[in-house]
């Protein structure tokens, strides 16, 4: 309890200066931003003192100190040249000032957040704990912010937690996630694998520095993930190395794993990172064409199922956050769907209520899967479903979706023994919400559309039943938002005529 609220109290002192900058046209990202460079630069301050004593990490002239002597125009112009120069860097620098800018333009307020805010503290003292949970605090209050927040690199915390619960990573596996956003799903394996009371040093080492491995395409994420990761002591300590890459994931194979968890963004269209011959990088929209795919399509949301089987070892185990439309488009979608279940064992999906996502118009699931040898029999027995969405009304404000409202769904999954399971539905149980579906009923199904629902929507049969007008209102403009990008897919499609 008492980590918990020195977390908030320390949150809430950093959130009550951003309402001073705010005034001067700085978004909550940009605050989050300028706090992580300042952040970085206190800590490897502190570490290059007794009683660590490590070897500093910054360039000299450019390290905490340089800041706290100078004031005025003279601080202003220094913080630009040292943001600059370190973006340079390479290693860990360079992650987290790459393309790193100055959003103070007030030099006064600067000096303040400098001198009175991060000075203050003494960071490296405070407990990983108390640090991490106070920076995903803030990373939290980013995501909410609906004007310019980074909601779609935010995925519910509890939603997580549930699904590393069922996946249980083994100590010494790799955990990977492709589409890292700030480092949820690393964080949460990274927590579920340090409460083993068992860990030697050896395999405590393991999971401070080689267990995790993140992609992120976007370098302003990138680096708030790194210092996610950093305030929750994970890297070697000097900030040097930390296990996250900044590219396009769906560029081509960046390793293989053992476990990987990802929420990949929603948008449909594929995109590469192209660099030209003077170093300039541009994102063109293209179909993604690499030969270890089944299908070529600019759906990203299908690539990104590609790209998950192909970096996963054999026997490797997967949950990722998946739309709808990957359960039932045809075409790519099919094909795809038909060689998953054939060379993967697809053994879980999750429906997930609308509601729980920053991204607004969003109607998800999680896929779990396993790799497995080529082989001619089809490794898919059979589907096991869990509703969460029928009669199941969320909001992000006032009914947000709890850790707790999906224990039913971890105890039906049965991370113990997976080949145990018993459905809670029957022809006597109509209400139940855990469900099998064999190979041959998936396959026989029109496109192997996976988009299965068997509950009775209360709300359609009884008018006094129905939903809030605002739950109500919420649930149309999101079915408007799914049809217009599909829509928009299938002209994306087509081209022109």
């Amino acid at each position: 309890m008492e980590v918990v609220s020195t977390s908030q109290a320390l949150v809430q002192k950093l959130w009550n200066y951003c309402s001073i900058l705010r005034d001067d046209g700085l978004s909550y990202g940009d605050y989050v931003e300028q706090l992580t460079f300042l952040l970085f630069l206190k800590m490897a301050d502190e570490q290059n003192r007794p009683p660590y004593s490590r070897p500093s990490v910054i360039p000299e002239g450019f390290g905490w100190t340089s800041l706290l002597t100078r004031s005025g125009d003279d601080l202003e112009v220094h913080y630009r040249h040292l943001l600059e120069q370190l973006g340079k860097e390479g290693g860990m620098l360079g992650l987290i000032f790459r393309k790193a800018q100055n959003k103070i333009q007030d030099p006064a307020k600067l000096q303040r957040l400098i001198v009175d805010l991060i000075d203050r503290e003494q960071w490296s003292s405070l407990s990983a704990d108390v640090k991490g949970d106070a920076y995903e605090g803030l990373l939290q209050r980013n995501a909410e912010d609906v004007k310019g927040g980074a909601g779609q690199y935010f995925t519910p915390r509890s939603l997580i937690s549930a699904v590393v619960d069922c996946v249980a990573p083994k100590i010494g596996a790799t955990v990977c996630d492709p589409a890292c956003g700030t480092g949820g799903f690393l964080l949460a394996a990274h927590d579920f694998l340090a409460r083993n009371p068992n860990l030697d040093k050896d395999q405590k080492r393991y999971l401070k520095s080689g267990t995790l491995h993140g992609v992120e395409l976007v370098d302003a994420v990138a680096r708030l993930c790194a210092m996610n990761l950093l305030l929750h002591g994970i890297g070697d300590g000097t900030g040097s190395s930390l296990p996250i890459q900044t590219r396009d994931a769906l560029a081509g194979k960046h390793g293989e794993f053992e476990v990987v968890l990802t929420n990949p963004p929603f948008g449909r269209k594929s995109s590469v990172t192209i660099v030209g011959e003077d170093g300039e990088t541009t994102r063109d929209s293209l179909v993604i064409e690499r030969d270890d795919f089944w299908a070529t399509t600019s759906n990203k949301q299908l690539n990104f199922v590609q790209h998950v089987f192909t970096i996963l070892k054999q026997h490797g185990r997967a949950a990722m956050v998946v739309p709808d439309n990957v359960l039932f488009e045809g075409g790519p979608g099919e094909t795809i769907r038909r060689r998953l279940l054939a060379q993967a064992d697809v053994h879980t999906l999750l429906r997930l209520p609308t509601g729980i996502f920053y991204a607004q118009g969003v109607k998800a699931n999680v896929l779990f899967f396993d790799r497995k040898p080529a082989s001619e029999r089809p490794w898919t027995q059979s589907l096991w479903i869990y509703d969460l969405r029928t009669n199941k009304q969320f909001t992000l404000k006032t009914r947000p979706l709890r850790r707790e409202d999906l224990d039913e769904f971890v105890a039906c999954y049965n991370p113990a023994n997976r080949h145990g399971r018993t459905a809670t539905w029957s022809e006597e149980s109509p209400h139940g919400r855990w469900r099998e579906f064999s190979y041959g009923e998936l396959t026989s199904r029109d496109k192997a559309n996976l988009d299965i629902s068997w509950l009775q929507d209360d709300s359609l049969e009884d008018g006094a039943n129905l939903p809030d007008p605002d739950v109500l209102a919420r649930e149309i403009v999101e079915d408007l938002q799914a049809a217009l990008e599909q829509f928009a897919g299938i002209m994306e499609s087509s081209g022109p005529a």
